[in-house]
């Protein structure tokens, strides 16, 4: 079915809007949870005297797991199906996430962090496979975007309330209240959750219209995991994300740090500066996927419109080198509001690339892989930042080592993407 003969979404029902829903609830309290680290850093590093590169070993220790984790979870989510795949995932990291609170050295939440890390892995893959389960190609990078904007709503979610239970409580009860979370959105999952064609409460319109706007690659046979790493297609998506992952996991554990030594924001207080700026991811994670879902409309061909929009992304990015110049607090706030936001669009359209691009089967075995290639990088990525700012200190000099990782971040999205035109240049998908 073409686009222009496919029903109207007003006519179809809504249930897989609802869906979306419970995919950005997850990931809000995804992020919610991974964020609690960095707003408590200047916090416990304090009361446990940790060096930047203590600090630096134990989102290493967080990213290492991560990366083993998305290759177990994305496996097994494809094993078990979505419904359970993702409740295993989100039971693992929320009581990872409430040990934290029993930690009493850099070592101690080094090894939480693992825990953390390994059981976080299964929301991106299941959430991903979900999307691809529910929605037809044409809708699938504006869902993408709706429910990974649960990244910056998590963080902006953990700026507000972690202030409210320190002051009320203490660090260890910040993890074990977020970490509580996980269970509530457990319940919801179980009520109203399952593929669409066993999910009752669904009208036949609008599995009608799901299962009709589907592409090809989705009626074809399963490739095994192994044979997943033979195809350029799956180094594109890991080049996507393992080039560009570790910029966003910076501004996500460092932001708060180098607003506190540059211009001396107390995080002991809810910073409108950081809310802002995560808050502005929401906006490009839900526009980037607007974008590339209106070409498709138009008629662009799929490929050509994802990465049309991560060309001009990669292009804009650039902007954040500038940030060195700046003296004004609220300017530093636009440039990096920007850079955020237009990193949380690139995902939205790399996430959606393995749903166009592999059969429905595979997607979170790719997703999985893709995510991995982004934690590598991630986990290489903070020993630089802590080696760098902690050189950069020792002169009294620590906001010029945030001066050249920003240049770093700014360069590095136009050469993702020249690497993802050159391994895509054949504008098809995987066929087995």
């Amino acid at each position: 079915m073409t686009t222009s003969q496919a029903p109207k979404t007003t006519t179809t029902g809504i249930y897989r809007w609802g869906i979306v829903v419970l995919l950005f609830t997850a990931t809000t309290i995804n992020y919610l949870d991974r964020q609690i680290i960095g707003l408590l850093k200047p916090l416990l590093e304090i009361e446990f005297s940790w060096t930047e590169s203590d600090f630096a070993r134990i989102v290493i220790a967080f990213t290492a797991a991560y990366a083993v984790g998305l290759l177990v979870m994305g496996w097994f989510v494809d094993k078990v199906g979505t419904k359970i795949g993702y409740a295993v995932t989100i039971v693992w990291w929320s009581v990872a996430g409430m040990l934290h609170a029993l930690a009493r050295s850099a070592f101690g939440f080094g090894v939480a962090r693992v825990g953390l890390g390994l059981g976080e892995a299964g929301n991106y893959p299941a959430a991903v496979k979900t999307v691809a389960e529910w929605f037809p190609q044409k809708e699938r990078a504006l869902a993408t975007g709706l429910f990974n904007a649960g990244t910056s709503v998590g963080v902006v979610v953990a700026l507000l309330i972690v202030p409210w239970i320190l002051s009320q409580y203490g660090w260890q009860e910040v993890f074990w209240i977020t970490g509580a979370l996980g269970f509530v959105w457990l319940i919801f999952w179980i009520i109203f959750y399952d593929v669409p064609a066993r999910q009752k409460r669904l009208g036949a319109a609008e599995l009608t219209y799901i299962t009709a706007g589907r592409d090809p690659v989705e009626s074809a046979t399963t490739v095994r995991w192994t044979q997943l790493f033979r195809y350029p297609q799956t180094w594109a998506l890991i080049v996507g994300k393992g080039l560009i992952d570790p910029i966003y996991w910076f501004f996500l554990f460092w932001l708060p740090s180098y607003f506190a030594s540059t211009f001396n924001l107390d995080l002991k207080k809810p910073s409108l500066e950081l809310m802002l700026i995560y808050l502005a991811t929401t906006v490009g994670s839900i526009g980037g996927g607007y974008v590339s879902s209106q070409l498709i409309r138009r008629g662009w061909r799929v490929l050509r419109a994802r990465k049309t929009v991560l060309l001009g992304i990669a292009l804009l990015e650039i902007s954040v080198i500038s940030i060195q110049f700046v003296t004004d607090v609220w300017v530093a706030v636009g440039l990096i509001s920007l850079a955020v936001a237009l990193h949380q669009a690139w995902a939205t359209n790399i996430f959606t690339l393995a749903s166009d691009l592999f059969p429905r089967q595979t997607v979170s075995s790719v997703v999985g892989i893709a995510g991995m290639a982004g934690s590598v990088g991630g986990i290489f990525f903070p020993l630089l930042v802590g080696t760098l700012l902690d050189n950069y200190k020792a002169v009294g000099n620590l906001t010029g080592g945030y001066n050249v990782l920003f240049t770093v971040c700014g360069c590095t999205y136009l050469t993702a993407w020249l690497l993802i035109h050159s391994l895509t240049r054949r504008d098809r998908p995987v066929a087995t």
